[in-house]
Parts: structure tokens; C-alpha cells; sequence
């Protein structure tokens, strides 16, 4: 598709002069973000792209949580949403992404987390079994992992009841605080991106922040103890252990999706997910082992 044609039909309800798209921004595969200039502005225009539907995402939820965010100045000020929920359009901040080695970067995002868990709750919830099914599904037609993907499966049932029997309580999460969601903007911290938004346990957040950046041991329990406020006790451990379980196995089902549409279809990501299955499986049964001594 040409630049000239990604400026949605009906953009006279957010900007009073054409706007004109700058440049493709650098991002995800589940949207495409343009830089665009509308009355002497630069705004992001952020689009869905072809694989969102595969992967289950909840447009409504992430509007409701991102008018929440909004409000709190926790996002990219918006300037409009879609209301088919196909594109939304907000302020741009500029690039400079959180990195966990910057002083005092992980006090700045445990303030961020708690004012994202204290906002108003939204229609949705992280329904792992639902999650689970639905990726599992979206690969029938490939048979090249589903089958070592339904015996991981079994083998996550036992932390999914754990991190379930050890949750205090849902709070509003965006479930995808990865370094490039996570930008700096004169002094202040915001999060971009809230389509995996969702109601659920706070130590799922902090697992895919802690696993999705390579926070190291001491950065992991930094960030724990600023977010908690208080000293960190072994049932925290434990609970963000299972999270950390789960959120690896639902991290290689959004590969394999990807890989079985086609957004990702070559051998280098097939190999890449073979070892992730792979490294996995021998966490889980070091763990067994550990157990049984």
C-alpha cells in the first residue's frame, strides 16, 4: 500500500487540513503506526493489521482501558478512535524508549505500574484457558507444532491452578510493557499500545516486563520491591514464578500463530520456535527434577 492511500477516508473527524503521512514507524506485528503531520501537528496514526484477528484482540477493551489511561496521563494523549475500532490516532512523543539500565528507570516504571492498577476496571479479562484455546485453534490447519504445543500445554495446567490459588485480586493491566510500549517524554514515563489490555493478576504484568525486557536478578527484585513497597516475600516469588512459566508459553503460541498465517513465515522463526518449545520444556523439567531431590 502507498503512503498515499493510508490516510483513512473519514479523517475530517479529528483534523481540519489533510493530514500527510511522514514516514512508517518502527513496531509491532499487529499494527502498522504511521508519522503523520495534521494542522501543524505530529500525531501517530496506528492501524490494525491483517494478523489481528488471528490473534484475538480486543479493540473494545483496549479503548476502554486507553480512555481510562488517558485521563491519567499514562498514554499518548488521544486524538480520536475509531469507532469500528479499525484505527485511532494520538499525540506523538517522540522515541526515546525506557531502557532498564538508566538510573532510576525501574522506580519510574513501578510508578507507572501502580497507576496503571489503579485504574477503573474494563469489560475484559485474561482468560488463559479462552487464550490458550483460541491460539491452539488458529494453528489446526499446522501440524508442524500443534502437537508439542497441546503436551506443553498439560505440562502449564499445574502454574495456571498455582498462579490462579495465589492471586489477591484483579487489577486493570496492559500486558505488554515491553521497552518499545514504554516511552520518555520530557522526564515522564508512558505506555503505548494497549491492545492485550485486560483485567488479571499484577504478577502476569510484572512477569512480562521482567521476561520480555531480560531484567537480570537484581533488577527483578528492584523492581518488585519499589512496586510492592514493602520487603519481598517467598510467596511473591513464587507467584511471579508460575507467571513467568505462563507467559513463555503463551509468548511461543503468539509465535506460532504468527508463523501459521503467514506473518512470519520463514524457516529462521520455525527453528526460533523450536527452541523456544525446547528450552521450555527443559526449564519445566529441571524444575520436576529439582523437586523431586
Amino acid at each position: 500500500m502507498s503512503l498515499a492511500n493510508i490516510i483513512p477516508g473519514d479523517w475530517r473527524r479529528w483534523a481540519t487540513t489533510q493530514p500527510a503521512v511522514i514516514r512508517q514507524l518502527l513496531g509491532g506485528l499487529t499494527n502498522h503506526s504511521y508519522l503523520i503531520n495534521a494542522d501543524n501537528t505530529l500525531l501517530v496514526l496506528r492501524k490494525n493489521s491483517a494478523i489481528s484477528g488471528a490473534l484475538n484482540l480486543n479493540r473494545k477493551a483496549e479503548t476502554q482501558a486507553l480512555n481510562h489511561a488517558n485521563k491519567a496521563r499514562l498514554c499518548a494523549p488521544l486524538v480520536y478512535t475509531d469507532p469500528q475500532q479499525q484505527y485511532m490516532v494520538s499525540c506523538y512523543l517522540g522515541d526515546s524508549t525506557w531502557s532498564a539500565n538508566t538510573p532510576n528507570s525501574l522506580a519510574q516504571l513501578a510508578l507507572l505500574l501502580r497507576s496503571i492498577h489503579q485504574l477503573p476496571s474494563i469489560q475484559a479479562k485474561l482468560n488463559l484457558d479462552d487464550k490458550i484455546a483460541y491460539y491452539l485453534a488458529a494453528m489446526l490447519d499446522h501440524a508442524e507444532f500443534t502437537e508439542q504445543f497441546n503436551i506443553l500445554r498439560t505440562k502449564i495446567q499445574p502454574h495456571i491452578s498455582s498462579a490462579m490459588t495465589l492471586n489477591t485480586g484483579d487489577v486493570l493491566c496492559h500486558n505488554d510493557l515491553l521497552a518499545s510500549n514504554l516511552i520518555n517524554k520530557a522526564g515522564e514515563l508512558f505506555a503505548i499500545d494497549w491492545e492485550y489490555a485486560a483485567m488479571g493478576d499484577p504478577f502476569y504484568e510484572l512477569a512480562v516486563i521482567i521476561e520480555g525486557n531480560k531484567l537480570d536478578a537484581d533488577q527483578q527484585q528492584a523492581l518488585l520491591t519499589k512496586y510492592l513497597d514493602r520487603p519481598l516475600a517467598q510467596r511473591d516469588w513464587q507467584r511471579l514464578h508460575h507467571w513467568k512459566i505462563i507467559y513463555g508459553y503463551l509468548c511461543v503460541l503468539w509465535y506460532g500463530v504468527q508463523y501459521c498465517a503467514g506473518a512470519m513465515n520463514q524457516a529462521s522463526t520455525a527453528r526460533e520456535i523450536a527452541a523456544q518449545i525446547r528450552a521450555l520444556n527443559a526449564f519445566i523439567s529441571n524444575e520436576t527434577q529439582s523437586k523431586r531431590k
